[in-house]
């Protein structure tokens, strides 16, 4: 499983004096931590006569839901990039693209972007979308076919690009 993984990879990092994966890693797992107490909440709310047992091992994240969790996170510090960059701090930038690299090797493969644009161009055709007012559609139909290996932003992109060219 992924989360046992990124842990795994902490002991190592820890051990080979790695402070920057160290960090990283923590920082991921946090992360994924926090999705799980919200996952246990909600299954209280659901059911308050849930056995402890079973309360804890409902609320396990998914590797898939873990990706997700790792995605939001590069989604982040790219979004922290941008403004690093508008702020004029590159050195606080670099750093960022550092973690970034770090946490996609717990993502699948990011998709090629020739391939994604063919996919956009068969859901745009298959929801017979004819204006960025179905950005919405197609999104919905693309995003669990894609899971983690592509970002939202690049889809959104391409959609917009193709319905208005």
């Amino acid at each position: 499983m992924l989360k046992q993984k990124i842990q795994e990879d902490i002991k190592n990092s820890m051990k080979q004096g790695n402070q920057l994966i160290v960090d990283v890693l923590r920082m991921a797992s946090s992360a994924i931590n926090a999705k799980e107490k919200e996952k246990r909440y909600k299954l209280t709310k659901e059911d308050s006569e849930i056995k402890e047992a079973e309360l804890m091992l409902a609320s396990q994240l998914t590797d898939e839901e873990i990706i997700l969790v790792i995605a939001s996170e590069v989604k982040k510090r790219k979004d922290a990039i941008e403004l690093y960059l508008q702020g004029g701090r590159p050195e606080l930038a670099d750093n960022e693209k550092k973690e970034i690299e770090i946490l996609q090797q717990y993502l699948p493969e990011q998709l090629p972007i020739e391939e994604l644009k063919e996919m956009v161009k068969v859901s745009i055709k298959n929801m017979g979308a004819l204006s960025v007012k179905d950005t919405g559609k197609i999104m919905a139909d693309l995003i669990p076919i894609v899971k983690g290996r592509a970002d939202n932003s690049e889809i959104s992109k391409i959609i917009k690009e193709l319905l208005n060219g």
